[in-house]
């Protein structure tokens, strides 16, 4: 996506200039994750990805359910996840790769860039299958109209097949416009929808005792047939950006999210024993709905001084998210076994009851300074009002409404000290949420509240030699902490303060070796508020530490030809809330390659990788006490031609 990034960036060019009316021609062949990433903190390309953070996990908490997504840098409220189509990489925003990025987020930020259709026909296909069975095919190109109007387009049609034995069938199919009108204005008007068939709910593991479950043999569903989700995802939006003065830059976000749940379920195998007896349990949830509206308008000023150059921002964020949960039906398939497979006919009718409603709006108004002054350093803010109002209908209960009007705030300030050596340090106080109740909740799938949260970093970013750069810092991170009541109610039992540190290492080794390191180290601490039964003082699923190693060595041997491997070890994990029941460390090894080449004069690049290599399956967390399992050894690939 991006090259080695300087820690001194154009901001006049950044925050200033449309972007470049001539597009780059289509092309999807050069697409790799380690060559590309400008740090080991999270970054995504097309099929691939890597990184010690990402849109669910970032110092220890999530990101995408902190509601902390931006298109193009600008707010976006997301239901339903973008389609690949659409999105041509993913960066993490952390400590300094976050440095005079406007609005900062304490649970850091998914930066999320859509594809620029271009100025020149074009277009890639991409084949994509794995040893599961998957398989799929993808087009995605470019078609000029006019000279100020460009299309892009892509479609999608896969059928995947999932490492616990379930599958389904989906396509997408998404549309891109760019329009230039005048000098200085741009408008890029896109559209997705995806609908997703028959996928089999897959089936999580809940232990009688403090123990970790057995878990079915790879690649074996033992739920009905019947049990599968049907839905269809959708997300438009509108980008524009006009150059309304010299230094004058209005920019204008613009988005609708939907996710409709045309029906679900979900596979529980409860009490579960050691020798993997349990109780089948299934719940069947009707039809719901849940869709946003939010966006961003915002006027940046910039005045060069000299050396020195300040930037202003002036935004206005907006949302209104609608969400239908609840009223949920239950089947109890009676005793059951790992390696069983429940056969029960599917009910003529499900006895649904009513649903519950939430409706979030929320304002906020930012001002924003972001001042740098060339080989000695930066200093950036931000300060915002937010006006919250969530609106909770349940059903037989009075109205709930929940209002907050907090002062968001942050700063942070970096120096260069000696050479290319640069030290920082920050803080911020964001109003974020907290995604839902897990589903083995009394209360499952219900809209947790909005939260107050907090962090302070600090550290340094070096060249090791001109290709190499490095960063580390340490950060804490203070917010309100979820867990289960005595009645099994999900709802905030405590704070937990997460204190770590993080480094990243990345660069070219030689002309021919890339390399891509970091590592996150936490120490998280739970403070428990009120009687709410036994809780420990380690939060759920934060492992002690997460190490990755990425290499790509473009091989001498035959032209085109690069091979690569992928490290991981992650740290012992606490998988209760009472902390009587911890995941084992585990290590990943994947091992792969590109080769590029032509075929009929044009570029093409066939990807092979062999992912767990050691067969180190283990145990996977979707909330207190509730497990699944990761994938075993399998093989994936697919073949890019770009025409």
């Amino acid at each position: 996506m991006i090259g080695r990034p300087r820690f001194f960036l154009n901001v006049a060019a950044a925050a200033l200039t449309c972007t470049s009316a001539a597009a780059h021609a289509q092309s999807r062949s050069d697409e790799n994750a380690v060559t590309q990433a400008e740090d080991a903190f999270g970054f995504s390309v097309g099929r691939e990805s890597l990184g010690i953070y990402n849109a669910g996990n970032a110092r220890g908490f999530s990101p995408a359910a902190a509601g902390n997504l931006r298109i193009n840098g600008l707010y976006f409220d997301q239901e339903y996840n973008l389609a690949g189509t659409l999105v041509d990489s993913v960066s993490i925003k952390v400590g300094l790769s976050a440095q005079g990025y406007p609005f900062a987020a304490p649970s850091g930020i998914v930066d999320q860039t859509l594809r620029r259709p271009s100025d020149k026909a074009g277009a890639s296909i991409v084949a994509n299958f794995d040893s599961f069975g998957t398989f799929g095919a993808e087009i995605d190109g470019s078609q000029p109209v006019t000279s100020k109007l460009s299309l892009g387009y892509g479609v999608n049609v896969t059928r995947v097949a999932f490492p616990d034995g379930t599958d389904n069938f989906n396509h997408t199919v998404s549309l891109i416009g760019l329009w230039r009108p005048a000098p200085g204005i741009e408008v890029m008007p896109f559209w997705a929808v995806t609908d997703d068939f028959n996928d089999e709910a897959g089936i999580f593991y809940v232990p009688a005792g403090n123990f970790l479950p057995k878990l079915p043999r790879p690649h074996h569903y033992e739920g009905p047939g019947w049990a599968d989700y049907r839905y269809t995802g959708f997300n438009t939006g509108l980008l524009a950006s006009a150059r309304l003065a010299q230094n004058w830059v209005l920019r204008l976000g613009a988005f609708r999210s939907d996710n409709d749940l045309k029906h679900s379920f979900t596979n529980i195998l409860d009490q579960e024993q050691p020798d993997g007896s349990g109780e089948r349990l299934l719940f069947a949830d009707p039809h719901v709905k849940s869709v946003s509206n939010s966006g961003e308008i915002r006027l940046t000023h910039s005045i060069p001084d000299g050396p020195r150059l300040h930037v202003f921002h002036l935004s206005l964020r907006e949302r209104d998210a609608r969400r239908e949960f609840g009223g949920s039906d239950f089947i109890d398939f009676g005793p059951g076994r790992i390696g069983e497979d429940v056969t029960a006919p599917e009910p003529a009718s499900f006895n649904f009851g009513e649903k519950s409603h939430d409706q979030v709006r929320q304002t906020t108004f930012g001002l924003a300074y972001d001042g740098r002054w060339k080989n000695v350093g930066e200093i950036s803010f931000g300060i915002s009002q937010a006006r919250f109002r969530k609106e909770t209908v349940l059903p037989g209960e009075p109205v709930a409404v929940t209002r907050s009007n907090p002062l968001l705030y942050n700063a942070t300030a970096a120096a260069n000290i000696i050479g290319s050596v640069a030290i920082y340090a920050g803080y911020a106080r964001g109003l974020e949420e907290s995604g839902t109740a897990p589903p083995n909740a009394a209360n499952r799938n219900e809209p947790l509240p909005a939260i107050l949260t907090q962090q302070k970093d600090a550290g340094l970013r070096f060249n090791i030699t001109k290709s190499i750069k490095a960063a580390a810092g340490v950060f804490d991170l203070t917010r309100p902490y979820f867990g289960f009541d005595s009645a099994n109610i999900y709802r905030q039992i405590g704070t937990v303060e997460s204190r770590g540190a993080e480094f990243s290492v990345s660069g070219s080794v030689t002309p021919r070796l890339d390399v891509v390191a970091g590592g996150m180290f936490l120490d998280p601490k739970v403070t428990a508020s009120g009687a709410v039964g036994n809780i420990g003082s380690k939060p759920v699923g934060l492992p002690t530490h997460l190490i990755i190693s990425n290499a790509n060595w473009k091989t001498p041997i035959l032209k085109g030809l690069e091979l690569d491997v992928a490290m991981m070890h992650r740290g012992r994990t606490p998988a209760t809330t009472d902390n009587l029941v911890f995941l084992p460390p585990r290590a990943r090894v994947d091992v792969g390659g590109h080769y590029r080449f032509k075929i009929a004069g044009r570029s093409a690049t066939f990807r092979l990788q062999l992912v767990n290599l050691f067969n180190n399956i283990g145990w996977g967390l979707a909330g207190s006490g509730v497990y699944t399992s990761n994938p075993e050894r399998y093989v994936q690939g697919y073949l890019t031609v770009d025409f």
